[in-house]
């Protein structure tokens, strides 16, 4: 039978996955992409079938099943007007990134909403997707709409997946991180992100996701010149080796000290799993308040809401 340690060790991994993938899931804008392509007027193209690498078997299909076209099939001019929407054709054919670029169309730039397609690649993607989606379709007894939804599904995850294998950090790190990002996300508040380790705020702040201290707020530089301030610093630690608990507290300490000592005004906080805070880990803490000014449990942060409001207010998200 698993202990209570073990079941929280299971519960926050598995936490960290789910977060990671949901996470994952609004950065890469599924839904928005979606939600817009539903509201596309896909009866104003041209559907050149031969053209688009679509099969009229495949095409007779979704009309008589009363779907939009637009949902199931790439269309170049719906490739180059919407961003992302490269994304939503490329795993509804359930066809992978790594797979494209094998045969040199490679949709990354265009998935990250950075650019469109010029209208030559658009219709080479389209026509590479639009082959694997009619021969999916012809292939299937019975058309459902719903399970289209399905096929994005089962690529989004296993893209999220080959991301998650890659990703370094504990599960603690994780999901603070995750969590972090979900409200910046949620409150509109990312203006630019640089390789999910740096984001530069709507307000011109900068957060930044790395080591020592795992999560830094700076302010906004009044010239281009200038460095910018920090002003919150969070050092997350997980483990639950008691033995090793008063090691991670003098690390947390020593991490968050510099940042104290380069604004002494700015705020720490330190997130550790709810075992490590021990009464002489705690008394180590009350010792060295001037340089860890605030501390939570990760359960706390994940469990109670006035708790995890309570760390957004202190770091200004």
């Amino acid at each position: 039978m698993a202990t209570a340690d073990g079941r929280d060790a299971w519960m926050l991994d598995q936490l960290a996955k789910s977060q990671f993938f949901h996470v994952k899931l609004h950065k890469w804008g599924l839904l928005e992409v979606a939600t817009e392509i539903e509201q596309t007027r896909g009866e104003s193209l041209l559907w050149n079938l031969s053209e688009l690498s679509i099969a009229q078997d495949a095409w007779d299909k979704v009309i008589h099943r009363g779907i939009k076209p637009v949902l199931v099939f790439a269309h170049p001019e719906v490739l180059t007007s919407i961003a992302r929407s490269t994304s939503y054709y490329r795993m509804l054919s359930m066809v992978s990134q790594k797979s494209m670029k094998r045969i040199r169309l490679n949709t990354e730039p265009y998935e990250d909403g950075a650019k469109p397609p010029a209208p030559v690649v658009a219709l080479a993607i389209a026509q590479r997707l639009n082959e694997v989606i009619s021969r999916l379709i012809v292939e299937d007894e019975k058309v459902d709409a719903r399970e289209f939804d399905l096929w994005r599904g089962m690529a989004a995850g296993t893209q999220a997946q080959g991301s998650w294998q890659n990703e370094k950090g504990d599960s603690a790190e994780l999901v603070v991180k995750g969590i972090v990002q979900l409200r910046l996300r949620e409150r509109n508040q990312i203006a630019e992100e640089h390789n999910d380790e740096v984001y530069v705020l709507t307000d011109g702040r900068t957060i930044a996701f790395s080591d020592e201290p795992d999560i830094a707020i700076y302010s906004k530089a009044s010239d281009a010149n200038a460095e910018e301030t920090i002003l919150a610093a969070v050092e997350v630690k997980g483990g639950i080796d008691v033995a090793g608990v008063l090691e991670r507290v003098g690390a947390a300490i020593k991490s968050l000290h510099r940042a104290k000592q380069s604004n002494p005004a700015s705020t720490t906080v330190l997130i550790m799993q709810r075992i490590s805070i021990t009464p002489r880990a705690e008394a180590d803490l009350l010792a060295n308040h001037d340089s860890v000014n605030y501390w939570f449990s990760v359960e706390n942060i994940l469990e109670d809401r006035d708790a995890r409001d309570q760390f957004f207010a202190l770091v200004g998200i």
